[in-house]
């Protein structure tokens, strides 16, 4: 699966230092996504996805994604990303975290998001993993998107202090996701380290205390192979165009069962809360 991306400038850091022989730093994760909102209509739904984690000094170590003729079926888009300009992302990362007194000291910066399949791409979420060069968790950073071309990014640190897992971190909400549900109360977030399984999920507290939304992803994953590429596209042909439908879908269900609709307030005054 080939990256468009400019060419690195950036010495090599320990995570580039592997043979592109070796073990994959990419891996694939098979989950379930469930989102339930208990008020003021309780809703529940769940599907299946796939969703890639990667290792972003290694976009040169990415298999080859599945093709038709010229055309790649499914391909991770950089552009797609963080300042979704078209540059490399750890110097974006990297501004970020130093807005806030973190230095990795070039430590390993993965990305958990869906790919693009058959051009289309779409992230709700994705999360950002970042670590020092000692290894432990000193960061992550959860994009989050809505179907309005609109994205805020919610940094989730201890003061650059490492970061025992599973993460767990509060935000106040701030960027506007859905038309049926209102800007009040805050995030709790939840983080397993990725690995063998993958666990995240997103709590939201309405101001008065009552928990008012449950999003979750949680599955299994394994190193990032054409075997394996092949396999989620066969088994997913239409994942990230199934997503956006099913987010409208939904939509219209909840609305239907009489959930209000909540004006878009102003866009947030900073990109990275």
């Amino acid at each position: 699966m080939k990256h468009q991306a400019p060419t690195q400038t950036k010495p090599p850091t320990q995570a580039q230092a592997g043979s592109s022989s070796g073990p994959s730093p990419h891996r694939i994760y098979f989950t379930k996504v469930m989102h339930r909102r208990l008020f003021p209509v309780e809703y529940r739904f769940v599907y299946n996805v796939f969703s890639l984690l990667i290792d972003i000094d290694a976009l040169d170590q990415l298999p080859r994604g599945p093709r038709f003729g010229k055309f790649q079926l499914m391909r991770f888009r950089p552009a797609d990303h963080g300042p979704r300009d078209g540059k490399p992302l750890r110097p974006w990362v990297e501004e970020v975290l130093r807005s806030r007194d973190i230095d990795l000291e070039g430590g390993r910066i993965r990305l958990l998001c869906f790919p693009r399949v058959l051009g289309f791409g779409f992230n709700p979420l994705s999360v950002w993993y970042c670590e020092h060069r000692d290894g432990s968790l000193r960061a992550a950073i959860g994009e989050v998107s809505n179907t309005f071309g609109g994205k805020h990014f919610y940094l989730l640190a201890k003061e650059g202090a490492p970061i025992d897992w599973p993460l767990r971190a509060r935000a106040t909400k701030c960027f506007h996701v859905s038309p049926l549900m209102d800007m009040a109360g805050d995030y709790r977030f939840r983080l397993s380290e990725p690995d063998e399984r993958l666990s995240v999920m997103i709590r939201q507290f309405h101001d008065d205390g009552r928990l008012k939304l449950v999003a979750s992803q949680a599955g299994t994953g394994e190193p990032l192979t054409e075997q394996n590429l092949r396999q989620a596209l066969k088994r997913m042909p239409l994942m990230t165009i199934k997503v956006i439908a099913a987010i409208h879908w939904q939509a219209l269900k909840i609305w239907l069962r009489g959930a209000p609709l909540c004006p878009a307030p102003p866009a947030p005054k900073h990109e990275v809360t």
